[in-house]
């Protein structure tokens, strides 16, 4: 008895079971999501070893057969993710840095320098205003009454920092 003799054995639903079920899953290897279509292939592969094996050795020679493939198919998927055409879709190349106009908080450097009142005492952190704009800022560490002149020191992203105007 050869050891491929389920070969012999593969009907049609057997064949349509393992082809598109290796589809499936190659399919959601290239475009990864939900897992639906791999899913599904799982199970294709499942039922064509399942109905085409007469006994357990069969099926795992069958299973590892997937596996090589699956492997093989794996294999391709990351060699044309990491070089080939499939990087420039699945890999993004763009940055979003501040030479191509990108901020990712608010600019507020446009406040240095200006005076405004405090809000809120600040414990060092509160709330002052600024050309009718609310701030949340800090102090240097000393303690700020509420309704007190304070000045902005610096800026550093979205922390602002103020001193008291005496």
């Amino acid at each position: 008895m050869p050891i491929f003799s389920f070969v012999s054995s593969i009907g049609i639903i057997q064949a349509l079971c393992f082809i598109i079920g290796l589809g499936l899953v190659i399919l959601e290897f290239f475009y990864p999501g939900f897992g639906a279509p791999g899913i599904i292939g799982l199970i294709l592969l499942a039922a064509g070893v399942v109905l085409t094996a007469k006994n357990a050795f069969e099926a795992l020679i069958m299973v590892i057969i997937i596996l090589v493939l699956l492997g093989i198919a794996l294999f391709l998927v990351y060699h044309s993710a990491s070089k080939g055409r499939l990087s420039r879709t699945l890999i993004l190349s763009e940055a979003l840095d501040a030479k191509s106009g990108f901020s990712g908080t608010d600019d507020l450097k446009e406040y240095l320098g200006k005076e405004g009142e405090s809000i809120t005492p600040l414990r060092p952190a509160g709330i002052a205003i600024f050309d009718g704009v609310k701030l949340d800022v800090v102090t240097e560490g000393e303690f700020i009454p509420a309704n007190t002149r304070v000045k902005i020191i610096s800026v550093s992203g979205r922390r602002i920092v103020v001193r008291e105007i005496k």
